[in-house]
């Protein structure tokens, strides 16, 4: 009969795979950590005497909470700016960092993260287990509650929708996310000539008059005056990341994985013609997003899949 002790060595050398298995559920280092507390807390109380693989026992017990914990959240969901700034504070006196909370996100991808958030919990449990964690269907099926292939179709209902589009051509996404990648690129420098350089001369920019500035037009036409009002989200366009926006390639910004601006990008001939600024959150949450692919020319960062 192995004691206390030991379970709790083996749950250490486990804490690592465990944050980060309930920060892709979860989406907060915060909640990631609670949710791994949890784990330590049940496991410790159990009946280890029939368990063959304590690594995935761990794991399932995990999942088994960020799933409970995600259906909770949806029925308070969409949490205003006040919220975002007041859930730092936990109630047991902890202080969540949030050069931390970025760091968490930046290695997962924010991206992925506001993507996974769209996803409904029994279908991001199943997509993250199976996708990035290489669970099988039979493991995954008794968290879920469901059979291995209702597993099975979680996850590919989950995939098609983190990738955000269906036939549509890979590599014309890749170059299209090239063009976007050099705005933001000539954004974050202040370099004008680069943005005018990636802009169509006759670009239209429509956006929410919520993210515009006092007196700003809802409408904007030609690359000159969308290049100069661009100049002053140069802050924004710094935590700004790629992703598909009903199907074309455009950016977000969502600090710590919340998302705050989307903005759709239609590209022709390697410039961007239209841009499509939304913040009204009724409508970021009828948005259709996806992880964009890497171009083609670029080695693929860590995404955390």
């Amino acid at each position: 009969m192995q004691g206390s002790e030991w379970l709790a060595g083996k749950f250490e050398a486990s804490r690592t795979h465990l944050k980060a298995v309930a920060y892709r559920m979860l989406g907060s280092g915060s909640d990631a950590d609670d949710a791994v507390q949890e784990c330590w807390l049940r496991a410790s109380g159990a009946d280890t005497a029939a368990v063959e693989n304590l690594g995935g026992w761990f794991t399932a017990i995990l999942a088994r909470i960020c799933l409970n914990m995600l259906r909770s959240r949806r029925s308070r969901r969409e949490e205003s700016a006040d919220e975002d700034a007041k859930s730092l504070n936990l109630t047991d006196g902890r202080q969540v960092d949030p050069q931390d909370e970025a760091m968490l996100a930046e290695s997962v991808g924010v991206a992925l993260l506001v993507v996974l958030e769209r996803l409904a919990p029994a279908e991001r449990v199943a997509f993250v287990l199976h996708d990035v964690f290489g669970a099988t269907f039979e493991e995954i099926a008794p968290i879920v509650s469901r059979s291995p292939q209702a597993a099975r179709q979680l996850a590919s209902r989950a995939r098609r929708r983190v990738r955000g589009r269906g036939r549509t051509d890979d590599a014309n996404v890749s170059r299209h996310r090239e063009t976007v990648e050099a705005f933001l690129r000539a954004l974050r420098a202040g370099d004008m000539e680069g943005l005018l350089a990636v802009l169509d001369p006759d670009v239209v920019r429509r956006a929410d008059v919520s993210v515009l500035r006092p007196g700003a037009a809802s409408e904007l036409r030609g690359a000159a005056a969308v290049a100069e009002e661009a100049m002053a989200y140069s802050r924004a366009a710094a935590v700004a990341q790629p992703v598909l926006v009903d199907k074309e390639v455009g950016f977000l910004v969502a600090p710590r994985g919340r998302l705050r601006i989307a903005v759709r990008c239609v590209v022709k001939n390697g410039r961007i013609a239209r841009m499509d600024v939304t913040a009204d959150p009724q409508h970021l949450r009828k948005l259709r997003l996806g992880v964009a692919p890497e171009p083609k020319n670029v080695s693929p960062k860590s995404a955390g899949c």
